[in-house]
């Protein structure tokens, strides 16, 4: 009887084992769902989500945007505790498309210049936080600059707002 139940068993875990895992087919037609738009399309998922991922099942999982900018759908799972970052493609901006019909873009005007002071800012209603730092590189509004930072080695990656202030990547400025 034994020998009748062991191989049972190896036979069943793989199977078992096989549905402990969160499927990464239903987050992509979720994150479809949500963004009304089809994976690789502008506006949607730009990649399903990479089935190597092996993520608790969850049996409800919610989804929010990242960001106002609506860069990112944030897929989270409170059951067993992940979450997920799903990229969106973006919709062309007019300089892109204007460069995509080969047209000249404009140079962007540089507001951090290297060696300027400068001040992080990062917050939300009721919260915030500023550091004074000193620009690594040149930066245009938007682009991403490093800053120096006395206290610490690594320099911190941040965003320039104008001139001699900064935010921290997914903090609005």
């Amino acid at each position: 009887m034994r020998y009748f139940i062991l191989p049972l068993l190896l036979v069943a875990s793989p199977a078992l084992a096989a549905t402990s895992f969160q499927d990464t087919a239903t987050i992509d037609r979720a994150v479809a769902t949500f963004t009304g738009r089809p994976i690789g399309a502008e506006g949607g998922a730009r990649s399903t989500v990479d089935g190597r991922l092996k993520l608790a099942a969850c049996p409800m999982v919610s989804l929010s945007w990242r960001s106002d900018t609506h860069d990112a759908v944030v897929v989270t799972c409170s059951g067993p505790d992940w979450r997920l970052f799903v990229p969106v493609t973006a919709a062309a901006t007019a300089p892109a498309a204007r460069a995509a019909a080969g047209a000249p873009l404009a140079k962007a005007e540089v507001v951090i210049h290297r060696g300027d002071p400068v001040t992080i800012e990062a917050g939300s209603p009721g919260f915030s936080i500023t550091r004074e730092g000193i620009a690594m590189g040149d930066a245009p509004e938007g682009g991403r600059v490093l800053i120096k930072v006395e206290e610490s080695r690594v320099p911190v990656q941040t965003i320039a707002v104008a001139t001699g202030q900064v935010t921290l990547p997914g903090w609005e400025g």
